[in-house]
């Protein structure tokens, strides 16, 4: 699997498998002393993965549900009427299917999957940059691409890469869209990365947005076993990222394994979190109070949250509230 897609997450494994996320890891564990691949946070990559991006259709295979939640958590941000640029990548492709439903948006992006996705929606305009199309991941870069932003000026930047560290902030393994990114970045009041869990920590070649410039973090919750994917998301909190986690529904062999009154009371769960606390930074150069602390699995400590009993319900409705 990791030969055909380039990468892959253990709970992909998992499920392919049918069998648990000890197991898989123990096997990748045995795998990576063979020198057949390397461990990354949460899943495994081709050796010399730091410098090697994944071409489209390996993306796409790759921790499918996680994008597909946060994607649905990340829609959530963006209101009726609102400019907004979006970037490229197969999360932010998930990201404009549903976009496709806010009436009077406008979108500018460089992703030919993005303009796709919405190429049929009504209430929505579509602005794509000029620039050489790159065809590995179906982005429009280079000089025409950066200079069809200048003068530009939108509410969010929602941008996708290949890892994300609070040291560095977003990165990605290619220069042209690098570049790119930081224009669209520079666009924007406020910048909303979507990355899920397995990029957490990993840091590749060139820097796209710093992490004094995140506004927003939307990821979802890591396994109780990545303590580095859960380092680097009490490290982002603590730089003022405010940080939104999405639920995953429980895979079929998961929820197997799980009590059945677990894995009920996961289908019905609320799939949002947020840290730090609310009103911590909205724009760029913003101050708040401190952040919220993360526990071990990635989770709040308890008592960390505002409100009674640190709900979170209370947390997602005052980020509610404030943004309307």
């Amino acid at each position: 699997m990791v030969r055909a897609n380039g990468a892959v997450s253990l709970r992909e494994l998992a499920r392919v498998v049918q069998t648990s996320e000890v197991t898989v890891r123990r096997d990748v564990r045995a795998l990576e002393a063979e020198g057949l691949l390397d461990r990354r946070h949460g899943g495994a990559v081709l050796p010399g993965g730091f410098t090697r991006e994944s071409g489209f259709p390996q993306k796409s295979l790759s921790a499918t549900a996680e994008k597909t939640a946060i994607a649905d958590l990340a829609a959530g941000l963006v209101d009726e009427g609102e400019a907004i640029v979006v970037g490229a990548g197969t999360t932010t492709q998930e990201l404009a299917r549903r976009l496709a439903r806010v009436p009077g948006l406008t979108v500018v992006t460089n992703s030919l999957l993005v303009a796709q996705a919405l190429a049929h929606a009504n209430r929505v305009e579509v602005v794509m940059t000029g620039g050489t199309l790159r065809g590995s991941n179906y982005a429009l870069v280079g000089s025409g691409a950066e200079q069809s932003l200048q003068g530009l000026r939108v509410s969010r930047a929602f941008l996708s890469g290949s890892g994300l560290t609070a040291e560095r902030g977003l990165s990605t393994s290619n220069m042209l869209s690098a570049s790119v990114d930081r224009a669209l970045v520079q666009a924007a009041a406020e910048v909303v990365v979507l990355a899920d869990h397995t990029k957490l920590g990993a840091d590749t070649m060139f820097q796209t947005v710093p992490t004094d410039v995140i506004t927003r973090l939307v990821t979802d919750e890591p396994p109780a076993h990545d303590e580095r994917a859960s380092t680097e998301l009490q490290a982002l909190a603590d730089q003022g990222v405010q940080i939104t986690v999405a639920g995953v529904p429980v895979s079929p062999s998961a929820a197997a394994q799980a009590p059945a009154s677990s894995a009920e009371s996961e289908k019905v769960r609320p799939q949002r979190r947020e840290m730090p606390l609310p009103g911590q930074r909205r724009t760029r150069g913003g101050a708040g109070p401190g952040p919220a602390r993360l526990g071990p699995a990635g989770g709040l400590e308890p008592g960390t949250a505002p409100g009674p009993g640190g709900s979170m319900e209370r947390v997602a409705r005052m980020a509610d509230l404030r943004r309307r």
